[in-house]
């Protein structure tokens, strides 16, 4: 009970939880923990570091038993981990076990409420397949203000179907068998990319304008072929506007947004809170914002806070030194710096690249990357280099060992033939 009442006290004053602004006293909080757990409708979880220290908690939520209408949902409540144990997978491993308790309980709706002031907890829910369902414009207050409150919900019995490639060879059937199996501790996410150029689908090699591989010129025929072969995301990027400072791909990132009903985040020229705006409305799920972040971060801080759960810091480094302009320049800026600078301005995630891997396909910078998600409390996306499927097992086997790392772009690779869609779905996915 004291290890409980500590981290509740910590969690109180990093932001507010339970309801209270401020920490209301040791026997207080030990009278609000014994008194849910004599509450039938309620279960509650505590999460443990190695040291077997209560790190975490939650509160799984039924109906009453008289209400039939509402007897197969449930709501998560009181969920938080320690301010100083964040960005240690700890929060997937208590939200992993409250799904799965309402799963035994035989819920079909999982229904969660997160304020907007809480990024990382946001992008975990999305990362878990929670949905945005509604916002409350005064869902509770802190010091600064009124708070918006994230409603999100889960259908436990339906998972998002996912097309399949049924032309696979024998060869790799055994092997897509054994990615399948491979137990994941939280779901990975696999991201196609979409790079685009004078309205054309390309490739770039270590981010040379002049050193482009056309693929298609139909970006929107692209995104469905993604879609159909059961991507769950797109990550599509503006070349051009990136060189240029503003959006010049407008017409194919549109047709991209129209084809499917994917998930789609764009990166490339977006440099200002009217450019964000309109992308967003216009259907993104996500902006990346790259020169910007480090160039203009009040900016970052500001979109963050109009949009949240919906901005993403594109980090692109060459040797750790932080590039912009398209990769045009380098500064002196160190990625680490500046991902924990984004990560404090209330970015969703961080998307790095190492620009020398990138279009090369010789395999991620994994530690490098690897790095960067453990000092981060947000997750991770690497991006730039990869070539093989044994390139995504080894981000998939790393990845387990580093909470922090959430998926992996893919381009050349996927383009050139090097590895089937099906096949990098299985691995990063299990699908």
């Amino acid at each position: 009970m004291a290890a409980l009442c500590e981290i509740t006290t910590a969690a109180i004053i990093d932001g507010g939880g339970l309801g209270w602004l401020t920490p209301p006293g040791r026997a207080v909080l030990e009278r609000h923990f014994n008194g849910l757990l004599l509450v039938p409708e309620t279960r509650f979880f505590v999460v443990r570091d190695e040291t077997g220290l209560i790190q975490g908690c939650a509160q799984l939520v039924r109906p009453s038993r008289n209400n039939e209408a509402q007897a197969q949902t449930a709501q998560i409540r009181g969920y938080f981990v320690a301010p100083y144990m964040r960005g240690r997978g700890l929060g997937f491993v208590l939200a992993d076990a409250v799904i799965a308790a309402a799963r035994a309980l035989g819920c079909r709706v999982l229904n969660c409420e997160v304020p907007e002031t809480q990024s990382s907890a946001l992008s975990m829910f999305r990362s878990l397949g929670f949905e945005t369902w509604g916002t409350h414009p005064y869902y509770a207050r802190n010091y600064e203000g009124l708070v918006r409150g994230i409603f999100m919900t889960r259908q436990l019995d339906r998972e998002p179907a996912r097309a399949r490639n049924q032309d696979k060879s024998k060869s790799g059937k055994d092997q897509n068998v054994a990615d399948k199996a491979v137990k994941k501790s939280r779901p990975l996410t696999l991201y196609p990319a979409i790079d685009l150029k004078d309205g054309a689908c390309v490739r770039l090699r270590r981010g040379e304008m002049d050193d482009a591989t056309v693929y298609s010129d139909n970006p929107a025929a692209q995104a469905q072929a993604f879609a159909q072969a059961g991507c769950s995301h797109l990550h599509v990027v503006d070349l051009n506007g990136a060189f240029a400072g503003r959006s010049a791909n407008g017409a194919a990132v549109e047709a991209i947004i129209g084809a499917t009903d994917l998930p789609v985040q764009l990166g490339g020229g977006i440099r200002d809170m009217a450019g964000i705006a309109r992308w967003l409305e216009a259907g993104l799920s996500r902006v990346i914002l790259g020169s910007v972040a480090v160039k203009d971060p009040e900016l970052v801080r500001e979109a963050c806070k109009a949009f949240p759960g919906r901005i993403v810091a594109g980090i692109d480094a060459r040797q750790g030194r932080v590039a912009t302009e398209g990769w045009a320049e380098v500064s002196d800026l160190n990625a680490r710096d500046l991902a924990l600078r984004m990560q404090d301005a209330g970015v969703a995630a961080v998307i790095f690249t190492e620009i020398t891997r990138d279009g090369m396909l010789e395999g991620l910078d994994l530690e490098q990357t690897a790095d960067l998600a453990r000092v981060l409390s947000i997750p991770v996306i690497a991006s730039g280099g990869v070539g093989s499927a044994q390139h995504l097992r080894d981000f998939r086997d790393i990845a387990q060992e580093v909470p922090g790392l959430e998926g992996v772009i893919v381009g050349r690779a996927l383009y050139d033939g090097r590895i089937s869609l099906s096949e990098a779905l299985a691995i990063v996915e299990g699908v």
